[in-house]
């Protein structure tokens, strides 16, 4: 299995219960995490990134666990963690904001300056490289954001939303990117988008409300819609279904 939740509760402060001791392990391989707004997650992406701590129970990756100080470290070096806003920082070009990125995770100044820029280079911004970040558009920081997760080499990428604002070409590069990625890495990535899942995933995770009511491939994902669904809609169908025949986004 991947990252592994055991018995997770959080709750933001002054808020409704998010996660109520949710046990849930991740599929190897690129698994695709769906749910509507609200149903948790990105609280659940930011606890398998670290960036959060759940208020009780674990979460582990590799047999580290990120509450205990002395494997933090070592946790957050094999995990790459896109959130969904991505933040241009001011006075930094794009190689430097990516390298800045790597060695926040460990690595030296000149293996994070060198991988920054093969980084930008997969998902085609090498030429954007020496650019103001604060100068790129929004679909071109998200590619920066991505690139970040990257620069490390982690074995498990976390990404919340990386294709929103994306245009078809460049939703096309991230494809490719995901897919080299699943060569050396488990892939979770957040999304609205079902248009690709047969292409991009081999899982689909269903958060609804806190909890996880489907989890399983693509295929048997794709079995749950209606016999009389238009097979260009089989990932709605089936995503309605499994919300109960309510309202899908």
């Amino acid at each position: 299995m991947s990252v592994e939740f055991a018995t997770c509760t959080y709750q933001y402060r002054r808020g409704p219960v998010v996660l109520d001791r949710l046990s849930f392990a991740f599929p190897k391989g690129r698994t695709v995490l769906l749910g509507p707004n609200g149903a948790g997650k990105t609280t659940l992406l930011a606890l398998a990134a670290s960036a959060l701590k759940s208020r009780s129970g674990t979460v582990s990756f590799g047999g580290l666990n990120p509450a205990a100080r002395s494997q933090l470290r070592a946790y957050r070096r094999q995990v790459g963690w896109m959130p969904q806003h991505i933040t241009p920082v001011p006075g930094m070009t794009c190689q430097e904001q990516v390298a800045y990125a790597g060695w926040l995770k460990g690595m030296s100044r000149r293996e994070a300056w060198d991988a920054a820029l093969e980084a930008l280079g997969r998902v085609g911004l090498a030429k954007k490289a020496a650019q103001q970040a604060s100068a790129l558009s929004g679909g071109q920081l998200r590619r920066v954001g991505v690139a970040q997760t990257l620069v490390h080499s982690s074995r498990l990428v976390l990404m919340d939303e990386p294709t929103a604002g994306l245009d078809p070409a460049q939703r096309a590069t991230f494809r490719k990117v995901v897919e080299q990625l699943s060569e050396s890495a488990d892939v979770v990535v957040s999304t609205h988008q079902t248009e690709d899942l047969s292409e991009v995933y081999d899982h689909v995770v269903v958060l609804l409300e806190g909890a996880v009511p489907f989890s399983g491939t693509v295929k048997e994902f794709y079995a749950l819609a209606p016999t009389d669904t238009a097979s260009g809609r089989l990932a709605e169908g089936a995503y309605t279904a499994v919300l109960g025949g309510g309202e899908a986004w």
